[in-house]
């Protein structure tokens, strides 16, 4: 007779959310509390005011060791880490971005939540049960987006060798594929967009019930989807 795996819950968690200020970010927050979190820490730069006792406003800057090592230091209780915090560059263009543009991308979409989930390993990994959730996007397999797609492409890499590292140890990783939200970053952009409510739903749902990506929507599954075909079924304009 086999034994049920437990899967990670909401309820009970002490969960850190990286760019809380933001429109999803601050949705990780609410659905967080609203699953039975017992605490969150709001991260940010300049973190806001929330009125809400079970919400700890913490500095982070994500690109910072110090303020990481910091962050690390006065959340040593932390069960779930959501690493939400990214940057769009000034160009979707490589012929076009410059080489500090090309650099600070890489720094926060990739470099910067490899770095929180390794410092913050030793805090998830000493509970029985922990989780990490890796925000990607459908950019990490559809390159419209120059430097942001190569970003995000990079942080599904290393999200599926940490996934490797760290189940043994018993932290359950989650990769999120999502298109356009309806969120400041995406303002400018025409065409459906999901809202970072839904969004969010859906990421705790896979994370209670165990599951390790998220296709957040129609357009992501597509995608995913033509990975498997010839290049040019997911680029036709090669065609041309």
């Amino acid at each position: 007779m086999s034994v049920p795996v437990p899967t990670p819950a909401l309820a009970g968690a002490v969960v850190l959310v990286t760019g809380a200020n933001g429109g999803i970010g601050s949705a990780f927050v609410a659905e967080a509390l609203a699953r039975g979190a017992v605490k969150v820490y709001a991260t940010a730069r300049t973190p806001r005011t929330w009125d809400d006792e079970r919400i700890v406003p913490l500095a982070l800057d994500i690109l910072d060791p110090a303020s990481v090592a910091a962050a690390v230091a006065a959340a040593p209780d932390v069960t779930v880490l959501i690493n939400n915090a990214g940057m769009l560059p000034p160009t979707a263009s490589f012929l076009e971005l410059s080489a500090d543009d090309l650099r600070a991308t890489m720094e926060t979409n990739f470099v910067a939540p490899v770095l929180l989930a390794t410092a913050f390993a030793p805090v998830l990994t000493s509970h029985p049960m922990s989780v990490l959730v890796d925000m990607h996007s459908v950019a990490s397999w559809y390159a419209f987006g120059g430097v942001y797609s190569a970003s995000k492409a990079a942080l599904w890499s290393a999200t599926n060798s940490l996934r490797l590292e760290l189940a043994p140890k018993g932290t359950h990783v989650v990769g999120v594929h999502v298109g356009y939200v309806d969120t400041a970053m995406a303002a400018g952009v025409e065409g459906p967009k999901l809202s970072p409510a839904d969004l969010v739903r859906q990421v705790f749902d896979t994370v209670e019930a165990g599951g390790y990506e998220v296709i957040a929507d129609e357009f992501t599954a597509s995608v995913r989807a033509a990975l498997a075909a010839p290049v040019e079924a997911l680029y036709p304009e090669l065609r041309a």
